[in-house]
């Protein structure tokens, strides 16, 4: 074999690689088949005001947040999981398939690509995702909803007749779905999730403290003292912001036990959902779900308490996987691996 024909048999080799895509509202996780998670980063691209021209994407662009002069946006291109700004949605997609080139020394030229987009999500926005995919370089293209990938990712049996559910409380959606036999049987998607968490924590501080904090330290507050069992015992942080009053700095003393009133009002119409699924499902699937429990993944699940909550309302166990931050991009990287077991879960693009 000559030295041209063995560089384009490696060559061959190295553009053969599909990829996975959870294109969420707060974090983007890409799977490479043969290397696993290669990208978990924050959805969140930096561009020049004026010129349109994009400055940093990822964790760089989320570190600007609410630290940039009028002259940059760092901002989220989007909304409640689906593209609300296609240009910027394709620079960050291509900006990912690059990365993974640089660090793992792989060379990506039109990968296939599956990419998890929420439950019921319109013609017009899985169009965008499309388009932005195929811009970015995909070459073939399959779409699958989020719950139906989270569980796949979270182990969930779900081509057989017996029911299964899962509730993903992501960043932008909180995606619940009764699947049997590949395929969904009743899904919900609510725009009630974990930056409407974030949202709440800072509303709370301002009206109940007079204090502003950043989106930032609200994430902070949210994943470190964040909870909503009320007999769990209470941690506590030290927020630091601007006084609405004085204007000036001030810090403070933050207990989990008083952001628990606001993150109950945001948990509620995702229980009241749950709920509202299991009343309208086919009471043989109810027997299933009652028997294997009810699967909770998504970044929102990590919460304390959030399972409790769900137990005592529905009279159905909860149970979270430990991959449950990762479950929809895993999910959705086994269904491309087997497409014809998952053939019916997976839309293909034209």
């Amino acid at each position: 074999m000559s030295k041209k024909e063995a560089q384009k048999r490696k060559l061959s080799h190295l553009i053969s690689h599909d990829i996975a895509v959870d294109l969420g509202t707060a974090n983007t996780l890409v799977s490479l088949n043969g290397y696993g998670i290669v990208i978990d980063e924050p959805s969140v691209v930096a561009t020049n005001r004026r010129t349109k021209r994009v400055i940093a994407i990822g964790e760089k662009a989320q570190a600007m947040i609410g630290r940039t002069p009028r002259s940059i946006l760092a901002a989220q291109p989007l909304v409640n999981g689906v593209v609300s700004d296609f240009e910027v949605t394709e620079h960050m997609l291509r900006h990912f398939i690059n990365t993974i080139h640089k660090d793992h020394k792989v060379l990506i030229q039109r990968p296939r690509m599956v990419v998890g987009l929420p439950h019921g999500v319109t013609e017009v926005e899985k169009r965008a995702v499309e388009e932005a995919a195929r811009a970015a370089g995909a070459r073939k293209i399959w779409l699958i909803e989020e719950p139906v990938a989270a569980a796949i990712g979270s182990g969930l049996d779900i081509d057989n007749e017996e029911g299964s559910m899962i509730v993903d409380i992501g960043g932008g959606t909180t995606e619940i779905a009764i699947m049997a036999n590949n395929q969904v049987v009743a899904a919900r998607s609510i725009r009630v999730a974990g930056d409407d968490m974030t949202e709440a924590i800072i509303d709370f501080i301002r009206d109940e403290y007079n204090l502003q904090i950043g989106q930032r330290t609200a994430e902070e507050v949210k994943t470190e003292i964040g909870l909503v069992k009320t007999r769990t015992k209470s941690k506590s942080m030290v927020v630091r912001g601007r006084n609405i009053i004085t204007g000036l700095p001030q810090e403070m003393e933050l207990t989990s036990q008083a952001i628990k009133k606001p993150l109950n009002k945001v948990i509620r119409p995702i229980v009241d959902n749950v709920k509202a699924l299991l009343e309208e499902a086919p009471a043989e699937l109810v027997s299933d779900i009652m028997k294997k429990g009810i699967t909770l993944t998504g970044g929102g699940s990590r919460i304390p308490g959030i399972d409790s909550m769900i137990k005592k309302e529905t009279k159905v166990k909860v149970k979270s996987p430990k991959n449950s931050l990762t479950a929809v991009v895993e999910g959705a990287a086994k269904a491309l691996k087997s497409i014809d077991k998952y053939r019916s879960v997976l839309s293909e693009s034209a």
